[in-house]
């Protein structure tokens, strides 16, 4: 079966660990890096990942980016969002359809 683990710092994953979600308290982008590696290969299907902690980490993200699974999500965290949800959002469906259909740049 899958599972849906959050990777962060305490304060921002203190709720998911209310609903009961697997939680990673990561420090340092080692420490997180290491998380996402190892709930990769043990059938996470969602990872969640708050912001800022996958600004420090994209290369190890990156490396997920054409695997069905998992899919990594980043959430924002507690000193709110920092726009890079929507910003994978627009790269994503640009990949997809080959043009900015959705947030048109004016």
């Amino acid at each position: 079966m899958y599972k849906i683990g959050v990777i962060g710092d305490r304060e921002s994953v203190l709720g998911f660990m209310s609903v009961g979600f697997n939680t990673v308290i990561t420090d340092t982008p080692e420490e997180a890096s290491a998380a996402l590696k190892d709930m990769a290969a043990n059938d996470y299907a969602i990872i969640y990942i708050v912001e800022s902690t996958a600004v420090s980490i994209q290369e190890t993200i990156a490396s997920y980016k054409d695997s069905p699974l998992p899919a990594i999500i980043p959430v924002p965290g507690k000193n709110g969002s920092m726009g890079l949800g929507l910003k994978n959002l627009k790269s994503s469906v640009e990949r997809a359809v080959g043009a900015d259909i959705l947030f048109k740049e004016q």
